[in-house]
């Protein structure tokens, strides 16, 4: 193997590795998120999601790089650059890059996994606060609203109309 070709390649397993990393971050940030929503701590809440955007930009931005160094070791593997699939790249480098290649793609895959199983736990316990919070919002706005429909405060003066009572006595 040339030194330009092992270059590329060491590049793109720099990257993954720094994206694995990144994306463990993400995992950790992600299982606290699901403590806080538990414990219904809004201060931490609010500063865990500013810590999940911040690590949202740098992963995007170590993907936009990934996505290059892919091309790049696409072309130097001879793999179709236009699409270039880390497996196919660990297939045709082999030997020792490629066995790394395919154990990062398989970290990847179970954090992105593991992270997505999650997330949907964090949304269900959301939706659930927001719906026990609606709840008791509504239960306070009864409560200050008073009733709404019409009390019957008055009534009517049973008068001579109603049947066995006199009219006149003329006839």
């Amino acid at each position: 193997m040339d030194a330009g070709r092992e270059q590329i390649l060491q590049r793109l397993v720099t990257n993954l590795e720094d994206l694995t990393k990144l994306y463990r971050q993400m995992l950790e940030l992600v299982r606290k998120e699901r403590d806080l929503l538990i414990g219904a701590d809004l201060p931490s809440l609010n500063q865990n999601n500013e810590n999940k955007e911040l690590m949202i930009m740098k992963i995007r931005l170590a993907d936009a790089q990934r996505i290059k160094s892919a091309e790049e070791a696409s072309l130097a593997v001879g793999a179709d650059p236009r699409e270039p699939r880390l497996l196919i790249i660990a297939q045709k480098a082999g030997g020792v890059t490629g066995d790394r290649l395919r154990s990062l793609h398989g970290a990847l895959e179970t954090l992105l996994r593991r992270m997505s199983e999650i997330n949907r736990d964090n949304e269900t316990y959301a939706k659930s606060a927001l719906k026990t919070l609606n709840g008791a919002m509504n239960n306070i706005k009864e409560t200050l609203s008073g009733k709404k429909t019409y009390e019957r405060k008055g009534h009517y003066k049973l008068g001579p109309e109603i049947t066995g009572n006199f009219v006149s006595k003329e006839a």
